[in-house]
């Protein structure tokens, strides 16, 4: 009779994740609660699967943790009529051997997965079709395109009368669809970190160091970005519009800030970090 009682306990929790299971998931919660979609670019759906198979890993884990806490709270409590401690056990070797092992190779499994994935990420392009130059300034953002000696100088973001964000006046990045694309980051400044949102990926912006990303955007449309380094009173407001357009979109584009006067590269000359090598600073004098 006890024997039964136990195995119903035990099979609470079974039948609570079997529930869950059998109820489905929206694709929201597929993709980890995570923005954007997997089509994004060609490294969103790594990262995505990396991240929701973490996840699957550790509720995992949990859910065999809590059945077991709540099945020992259950079957080994005071019963009516009982005085005393229960029998103390010093150890339990193969108990210890578990919780020893189980958590190692789960760190090292982790260790593993996101090591291979930033491999991948990481990997330089020798042959970039696009190459740009982000340059990051409080609190806006300056885009060079490389190959056609062609920039975009950007301005932080203001408000509408509402309140609301000006999205119009935000610094604009377009990208091709489905081509290779080098992003080059600097800084003028302080730390900043170049994160366009839905791609899921960022990278530090660091005076005096120069920072890559590589990428294949792959779905047409426009992404919001933003500075993810606390950087000073407007960090909030230093955003910028990401658009992923077709070859020939791109190449309009690049006709049109020719057109408008911006043609050639903006550079270090604005820096105002009096603190790196080549700017002044007193260690030279």
């Amino acid at each position: 009779m006890r024997s039964n009682r136990r195995i119903r306990w035990a099979a609470i929790p079974v039948a609570l994740v079997t529930m869950l299971v059998l109820t489905g998931c929206t694709q929201e919660q597929l993709q980890g609660w995570m923005p954007g979609d997997p089509d994004t670019t060609n490294h969103t759906s790594r990262i995505m699967g990396l991240w929701v198979t973490s996840w699957i890993v550790l509720l995992i884990v949990g859910v065999i943790t809590w059945g077991l806490i709540i099945w020992v709270a259950v079957v080994y409590r005071r019963r009516r009529g009982q005085t005393g401690l229960p029998v103390q056990l010093r150890y339990n070797l193969p108990i210890e051997i578990f919780y020893t092992i189980v958590p190692l190779i789960l760190v090292l499994g982790f260790f593993a997965f996101t090591a291979r994935d930033q491999a991948a990420i990481e990997k330089v392009e020798v042959n970039p079709d696009v190459t740009i130059e982000v340059i990051g300034k409080r609190w806006a953002w300056d885009f060079n395109y490389t190959n056609d000696n062609v920039y975009s100088a950007g301005v932080q973001a203001d408000f509408n009368p509402d309140g609301t964000i000006n999205v119009d006046s935000l610094p604009e990045l377009v990208l091709p669809v489905d081509k290779k694309v080098e992003i080059k980051i600097e800084s003028r400044d302080v730390i900043h970190s170049f994160w366009v949102v839905d791609f899921l990926y960022k990278k530090d912006m660091i005076p005096g160091k120069s920072n890559y990303m590589y990428f294949i955007p792959t779905k047409e449309g426009t992404y919001q970005g933003k500075c993810a380094e606390l950087c000073g009173e407007s960090h909030s407001l230093m955003l910028f519009t990401v658009k992923v357009v077709s070859e020939s979109e791109y190449n309009e584009y690049i006709e049109e800030q020719r057109a408008a006067g911006f043609e050639g590269q903006l550079g270090v000359d604005y820096n105002v970090n009096q603190n790196l090598p080549g700017n002044g600073s007193s260690d030279e004098e």
